[in-house]
């Protein structure tokens, strides 16, 4: 077997993972209209990669007002909750693992996305730079736009909003879910807290770094008094430059990136769960993270390490035979070839990735990738094995 070290068994607090490959979250705007409630369809592209070691869902967004971009799945109203169980049953009848990745983007949002046009909301009223969000603009058709100035949110309204975390975890164990992921990256709510750039708060929740760390803290707590710690994983996204300024930002270069990081890592090691999950910059030329980041990171943290980013099977493999990784995640090549682990496990090629079918629409470019045969043309072009 090739790469094998990304084929052992490991654990994640009390679930036995087959393998070491995760498939990350990935946004495919495919949800039922109206309600954005997660389809049958949705359900077949789960169970069709299921031979994850772990599986990831697509960012779903706790309440209406943490809803950035058009036909993205909540998990807020009953009918979600129904489609959501019918996606973890698909999963779970092919023996595979599934966590809910919870999802507020804040700023990152259109007054048109909003319950009654309102503004978004988010810690200051700093409006978001060098992102999009995405409206609908018929059925089935929609554009990207820039993102509304949001208003800044109360204390009281702070502490409503951890405890829509918490009940957007007890709805995902009614959904069938096996644990949580927080979204703590790519610039949304709970990465604009932590980021001096986007919390200019005066309160308990701005000003210093271990106030900008308290939504993170509360959060992670609340959410881990639902569903136990050894369930809940928290997403990062530490960029420690940024080489190409015309590109979507997906996240902030903080004045002291390790630093900032490392302390908030402090928090999730002392508040006990499962997984930290850290997705690298992943552009062409992007920058790795510094080894003495990932050796810090791997010091200050006694649970399990997830990276994501522009990974090859080997590239992670050795990573994970360093000791700094215990799980590596591959998105784009998940997308394209739902049997991943066999091809890898295998060295056969991979199917091309069809660009026009990532962001809303049909099966096309969805459910549609073939497994691996011989016999068969998988697309115009494959790409080689990885």
């Amino acid at each position: 077997m090739k790469y094998s070290s990304l084929f052992e068994h490991t654990s994640l607090g009390p679930l036995t993972l087959k393998n070491r490959i995760v498939m990350p979250p990935l946004t495919r705007q495919r949800s039922g209209q109206p309600g954005d409630v997660p389809t049958a369809l949705m359900a077949r592209y789960y169970q069709q990669r299921a031979s994850a070691g772990l599986i990831i869902s697509e960012g779903t967004q706790i309440e209406p007002r943490g809803k950035g971009y058009a036909w993205t799945p909540g998990i807020y109203s009953q009918a979600q909750i129904d489609g959501w169980l019918t996606v973890t049953e698909a999963v779970h009848a092919e023996g595979g693992v599934i966590f809910a990745q919870l999802w507020h983007v804040g700023r990152v949002s259109h007054s048109a996305l909003q319950p009654e046009n309102a503004a978004p909301v988010a810690p200051s009223a700093i409006q978001a730079k060098k992102v999009k969000a995405f409206i609908e603009t018929g059925p089935g058709t929609g554009t990207l736009v820039e993102p509304s100035t949001p208003r800044e949110l109360s204390v009281a309204e702070i502490k409503a909003l951890v405890e829509l975390y918490a009940q957007a975890a007890r709805n995902a164990l009614a959904a069938g879910f096996d644990g949580i992921e927080i979204h703590a990256a790519n610039g949304y709510l709970v990465n604009q807290f932590i980021s001096a750039h986007a919390n200019q708060r005066t309160d308990e929740y701005g000003g210093s770094l271990h106030n900008r760390l308290r939504f993170l803290r509360e959060v992670v707590r609340a959410v881990s008094a639902v569903v136990g710690p050894d369930r809940v994983g928290v997403r990062f996204t530490p960029l420690f430059t940024s080489t190409e300024e015309d590109r979507v930002y997906i996240g902030f270069v903080e004045d002291d990136p390790h630093q900032t990081y490392i302390e908030a890592i402090k928090v999730l090691e002392q508040a006990g769960i499962a997984y930290l999950s850290i997705a690298e910059a992943d552009w062409p030329n992007a920058p790795d993270l510094p080894e003495v980041f990932r050796r810090e990171v791997r010091s200050t943290f006694t649970g399990r390490i997830i990276y994501a980013g522009l990974y090859t099977a080997g590239r992670g493999a050795r990573l994970i035979e360093s000791g700094l990784a215990d799980l590596v995640a591959f998105g784009r090549p998940f997308i394209a070839n739902p049997d991943l682990p066999q091809r890898i496990a295998n060295g056969w090629p991979l199917n091309a990735l069809d660009a026009t079918g990532l962001y809303g629409g049909n099966e096309q470019g969805f459910t549609d990738y073939p497994r691996y045969s011989p016999s068969t043309v998988e697309r115009e072009e494959a790409a080689p094995a990885f």
